[in-house]
Formats: structure tokens, C-alpha cells, sequence
């Protein structure tokens, strides 16, 4: 799939899932800067959130926005995973009175975003993550995979939720 940032094109690297996956699993940092793999998740729906950095009004939108509709599904995790330091993803959080998301970082390595096919390789945005939802069932099966084709856009929020009721 073609991925652009501001209309022009980019490169990703690594696979992006596809719906009937087994999802692979991570290693991310939590806000209290401890390792977080899909086992801290276990049995529950995940939706996964990825974006390039909650300091952009995209990013900070799209966050928003999934924190108010989780609210209504308080039996699935809803992971917002960035590029971002755990400390300025607190900071966010706490700033935006969000308590329906959790944060996770790449701040060790970028394993998570070549698994997942979202490593921009080429442009300004080098190193960070593409836009993209993944939807898990509770054995991290892939239900839903939105690859957002251009950065700069909002993912489709109804596309998300509705896979977690099928």
C-alpha cells in the first residue's frame, strides 16, 4: 500500500498485518518505564493505536477521540503507541484528562514498528511510526488493519470499533 506524508511518498519497513494474522507480539515501554508485551493485555480485545508523535494535532486528535469512545468499551485496551517518551506521553495524557488509553513507547528500540510494517524509512518523518489501527480479539488475532494512507489523516474510527463487534 502507498503511504504518503503531506502528499508526497514514503517509505515503510516491515509487513503490515493483515485481517486472520496472529499478531506479533512487542516489547514497548509503559509511562512508568516498564516493559510491556500483548501478555499484560491478555483475554481482552486490544486496539492498537499507532501514530508518529502525540505533539502533533493529528496524533493528538485521533487520541482524543479513541479515549472518549473507550469510555463506551471498557472491556477493550486501547494502546496508543508512539515514538514519543514515556514522560511527554504522561504529560498528554494528564494534560487532556484521558483515562481510557494507555500510552506505550518505542523508546528502546523500533522492534515494534518494523514487526508491524509502520517504520518510516524515508522523509522528514524518519524513524517514527506510519498511522495505523490494528484491531486484536483476545488472542491476538487480527480483526481489523488500517494502514492510514496519508499521514496527516485521521484513521477510520467506525472501521475500528465495528471490528471489535463482529
Amino acid at each position: 500500500m502507498r503511504v504518503t506524508f503531506k502528499g508526497e511518498p514514503i517509505e515503510l519497513s516491515g509487513s503490515f498485518p493483515r485481517v486472520g494474522d496472529h499478531a506479533p507480539d512487542f516489547c514497548l515501554t509503559s509511562q512508568t518505564l516498564e516493559d510491556v508485551g500483548l501478555a499484560a493485555f491478555e483475554g481482552r480485545p486490544k486496539l492498537l493505536s499507532i501514530v508518529p508523535s502525540l505533539d502533533t494535532s493529528v496524533c493528538a486528535r485521533s487520541t482524543q477521540v479513541f479515549d472518549a469512545q473507550a469510555g463506551d468499551h471498557p472491556d477493550v485496551a486501547v494502546l496508543v503507541i508512539s515514538c514519543d517518551l514515556p514522560f511527554a506521553q504522561k504529560r498528554f495524557v494528564e494534560a487532556h484528562g484521558l483515562g481510557h488509553v494507555t500510552p506505550l513507547s518505542l523508546m528502546r528500540d523500533r522492534q515494534f514498528a518494523r514487526d508491524y510494517g509502520v517504520l518510516i524509512a524515508s522523509g522528514p518523518l524518519r524513524s517514527l511510526c506510519a498511522r495505523a489501527v490494528v484491531v486484536l480479539d483476545e488472542n491476538n488475532v487480527v480483526r481489523h488493519a488500517q494502514l492510514v494512507p496519508e499521514i496527516a489523516q485521521e484513521p477510520d474510527y467506525d472501521a475500528a470499533w465495528a471490528a471489535l463487534k463482529a
